[in-house]
């Protein structure tokens, strides 16, 4: 135990999918109810978190769009506001990998803007390029219900959706895909549909990413992903983030029944089936994310812990808790413009 809490606080650890409160803006500078703020963070040794500008899906309408499009643009300015220097407590925003590691090692936090949902671009593909200006490495796709970009995973009643809209991605979300190779973001295929994922997989410059996602072999809900889908990935050099959803990870399970133990069962089967350089670690919390062990960002040894006791090395450790990620970055940093 004291071994594998020494290795956690040398590591640089970073959640791939965090999301903020809205409208108010994040205070992470606050010990809040939240499960993420810097105090958390600062506990658990959390280093390096992806927070998200999440725009729920609405009708595919022009108005819908310009309002889900400003909303996109406020989270991202009120992400970036998170960075603070204070002594002790530094907060710097940072999106190229060699930043990011370089505020670790000075002992800041590091926050690293993202969207969620492409319903955010406002139908316009020149809205990437306003999110990369603002720090946003990589953008989902779309979330529960179909956008103009690709079908979801999980079509939704309220907004009339059938089973398929564009039969995966659309010539929109064809063009958004390589915009965004074009500008060094990387494309998270979570939430998408499984030929939508498919297509987005074969199409992207760079390896995509699912940044918050599970194993549909362990728990079988459509926002998992397949056997199939994780070789589809491993073959673009890609990664899925499992994430701490407890939904995704036993079926009907409530987040008190669910342990670190499932949750690193689902590692296990990734690493097995796909290689540990295409597998990493995400919490979704604040977004629907936390269980018994990993309830908030304080707890982050834990899965440490668990990783040590089966036997993982601090190299591999290292990998699935950032390092994994940032070759992705890099890659994608690689092949802009």
């Amino acid at each position: 135990m004291i071994d594998a809490l020494a290795l956690h606080q040398r590591l640089l650890t970073l959640d791939s999918h965090i999301d903020i409160p809205w409208p108010t803006g994040p205070d992470p500078h606050q010990q809040t109810d939240r499960r993420v703020d810097l105090p958390k963070m600062r506990q658990g040794h959390l280093t390096v978190g992806c927070f998200a500008a999440y725009v729920p899906q609405g009708p595919r309408t022009d108005a819908s769009r310009a309002a889900a499009r400003d909303r996109a643009l406020s989270m991202l300015a009120s992400i970036r506001a998170m960075a603070s220097p204070t002594p002790g407590a530094e907060v710097r925003v940072a999106s190229r990998a060699d930043d990011i590691t370089a505020a670790v090692a000075a002992g800041a936090t590091v926050v690293v803007p993202a969207v969620e949902n492409g319903h955010a671009i406002g139908g316009d593909l020149a809205t990437l390029a306003e999110f990369a200006r603002l720090g946003a490495r990589y953008m989902t796709l779309c979330h529960n219900g179909h956008n103009d970009l690709c079908d979801s995973a999980n079509p939704r009643a309220d907004l009339r959706d059938t089973a398929t809209l564009h039969g995966g991605l659309s010539d929109l979300g064809r063009a958004a895909v390589a915009e965004m190779g074009r500008l060094g973001m990387l494309v998270d295929v979570s939430h998408l549909s499984r030929q939508a994922m498919l297509q987005a997989t074969s199409l992207a410059r760079t390896p995509v990413v699912a940044t918050h996602s599970c194993i549909r072999a362990l728990c079988d809900v459509a926002r998992n992903m397949d056997d199939a889908q994780l070789d589809a990935l491993a073959d673009s050099g890609g990664l899925i983030q499992i994430t701490a959803v407890s939904a995704f990870l036993r079926p009907h399970a409530r987040p008190d029944e669910v342990r670190v133990a499932d949750f690193v069962d689902h590692i296990d089967h990734a690493v097995h089936r796909i290689g540990l350089d295409h597998v990493g670690i995400s919490s979704d919390f604040d977004g629907g994310g936390g269980f018994s062990g990993w309830h908030d960002a304080a707890d982050s040894a834990n899965l440490t812990i668990e990783l040590v006791a089966r036997g993982y090395t601090e190299n591999q450790i290292a990998a699935l808790w950032g390092g994994n990620f940032l070759r992705l970055l890099r890659a994608a940093e690689h092949a802009a413009g």
